[in-house]
């Protein structure tokens, strides 16, 4: 039955691939599609939601509308996905364009028309069927390094219209656009014991396994001598033959005497599943190591739809006298493969390695409320908050609280409360619940009635109130006052707040509202003479800088500038 089942599984997902159109879309790009990000690959807090396109280290390529439909949707946004189009097409998808350095013709003239009427170069638009109409192969864009973006590259989804959907581009048609005969790559393979009196290779803690090339091309394990349930996990990736970077790997499967355990397959999945992610991987050794494992078991069950589980969610039982062959498969979308076969053998010899030991002081079980109290510090966790029950170590020391640390992923915001009965009223209304963590503030957004600080906050660490009574700074990247700037086709500004961090910017030209874009991987805020704004001969230019909790800076300079260039 278990085998019928991961049959069917897997079928359906091979019926789902032929039931998208393969040749509707074309490339957004018209250069040779390589991929520094590929879908379902894992990032912080998320799996990748599409490809990421190589556009030959540089910004201004020309993006195309991958086919007929209407721009349904322009988000502009100073992190995230950056400045962003998204075109709903009649067969019942979107494709998205992110990142992008700006929009061209009539989508550009309607952004640039709303940035101004709204005076805020953060803006969201939607849009009818017969508004903003695009053929495909229509330029629509630029490619760019806006939002949270690491370099120059243009990020491209495809989404089912009605469910929001995510689905892999290569189901469209999108593998012939890109060769690849190579097996992904099985860097680390661990086991880990699953309970307190589980040991493997005489550890109670989680072990690598030696892995050795076969003449055939498979792995063998060396054996893993187990007294209890156990679970693997593995450090894979996957290169095609043209992009030379290490992405994600489309599906994994693993099997116990032949009967399948456990499987996945990056093939489509919701937005709401995103934070899976922290609980598929290995998050301590995550956040203390970088390395991503990725669980071929679960404790738990969680609702990531992805993956498949036998009745025993993939983990493994070694009893006395029954040996057996526990087998990983790791595929990419071209059936490439690399195949792994870990020899189980119950063990009686003593435990060398001990437990990892977490200083804690209470028991947290995952789908139970609670509330804290210490000292004025209250905190509020609703059930269902973390993945898995664990050790919690909650404490206060010099006015800081210590709720564990990010070593143990959180689901869902839980609540911190403060009260604080030493600062002024006036001194209050410039304060907030900041996560103090090596040195580093990170904002919290804060509601304060009478003496109460509260916070919604979605990971565990050090946290405290900050005192912000520090104006943002602003500086002129070349200083222009008294000069004529004729020949600059740009205003560059830098601005930065050290704690709370910026809430507002505006910009005046002789006390006329001017866009200015800004980037916030550089702090810089730019303003295109190109608008027409700027006046014949003396020009007074304002800049306002707000930070969270209301500290200002204003910036003034005075120019001039001709409109006949010489």
């Amino acid at each position: 039955m278990k085998l019928l089942y991961f049959l069917l599984f897997f079928c359906c997902v091979l019926t789902a691939q032929n039931q998208y159109p393969k040749d509707y879309f074309r490339s957004p790009l018209d250069i040779p599609m390589q991929l520094s990000g590929n879908f379902g690959e894992l990032r912080p807090n998320h799996f990748h939601a599409g490809f990421d396109y190589k556009t030959q280290q540089r910004e201004g390529l020309p993006v195309y509308a991958a086919a007929e439909g209407y721009v349904s949707r322009i988000k502009i946004s100073t992190f995230g996905n950056g400045k962003t189009i998204y075109i709903t097409h009649p067969n019942g998808y979107t494709t998205v364009y992110a990142h992008l350095q700006k929009a061209v013709g009539p989508i550009q003239e309607v952004i640039k028309r709303r940035q101004y009427e709204e005076k805020s170069f953060e803006v969201e638009l939607f849009f009818k069927p017969n508004e903003l109409v695009v053929t495909k192969g229509q330029l629509i864009a630029l490619s760019g390094n806006t939002g949270a973006s690491e370099g120059p590259h243009l990020h491209f989804e495809i989404r089912d219209s009605k469910t929001e959907f995510i689905i892999n581009p290569l189901f469209f048609g999108f593998d012939s656009f890109l060769k690849d005969t190579k097996k992904p790559q099985v860097t680390a393979v661990y086991a880990f014991p699953l309970d307190s009196q589980t040991s493997v290779n005489q550890s109670l803690r989680p072990v690598p396994i030696n892995l050795t090339l076969q003449k055939d091309g498979t792995y063998l394990a060396d054996p893993v001598m187990a007294n209890g349930k156990i679970g693997f996990g593995i450090i894979a990736t996957d290169m095609d033959d043209v992009s030379f970077n290490k992405n994600g790997v489309f599906g994994v499967q693993a099997f116990y005497n032949g009967t399948p355990t456990y499987a996945y397959q990056f093939g489509t999945y919701s937005f709401d599943e995103m934070r899976y992610i922290n609980v598929l991987i290995d998050y301590a050794r995550y956040k203390k190591s970088q390395q991503r494992i990725q669980r071929l078991y679960r404790t738990e069950p969680f609702d990531l739809s992805i993956i498949k589980t036998d009745s025993n969610n993939g983990a493994i039982s070694v009893v006395p006298n029954l040996s057996g062959t526990y087998r990983i498969e790791v595929a990419d979308y071209f059936n490439n493969k690399t195949l792994i076969t870990i020899p189980i053998a119950y063990d009686t010899k003593a435990t060398v390695i001990p437990k990892e030991v977490t200083p804690s002081n209470y028991f947290i079980k995952a789908k139970k409320e609670y509330i804290f109290e210490k000292d004025n510090w209250m905190v509020t966790f609703p059930a269902n908050t973390f993945y898995n029950d664990f050790d919690l170590n909650l404490s206060v020391d010099n006015k800081v609280l210590t709720l564990h640390d990010d070593t143990v992923p959180v689901h869902s915001n839980f609540v911190i409360q403060v009260q604080d009965t030493t600062h002024t009223a006036s001194e209050k209304e410039k304060m907030f619940l900041g996560r103090v963590e090596g040195g580093r503030i990170s904002y919290n957004s804060t509601t304060v009635k009478e003496n109460t600080f509260t916070a919604k906050v979605k990971t565990l660490g050090k946290y405290g109130l900050v005192l912000d009574n520090v104006n943002p700074v602003i500086k002129i990247n070349k200083p222009i006052e008294g000069k004529w700037i004729t020949a600059q086709k740009e205003l560059k500004l830098s601005i930065y707040d050290a704690l709370s961090g910026i809430k507002s910017y505006n910009a005046y030209l002789n006390d006329q509202w001017i866009l200015m874009e800004y980037d916030n991987k550089t702090r810089q805020l730019t303003h295109d003479f190109s608008d027409g704004i700027v006046a014949e001969g003396a020009n007074i230019l304002k800049v306002i800088v707000v930070d969270q909790m209301g500290n200002s800076t204003t910036f003034e300079t005075r120019f001039f500038r001709s409109q006949i260039i010489k």
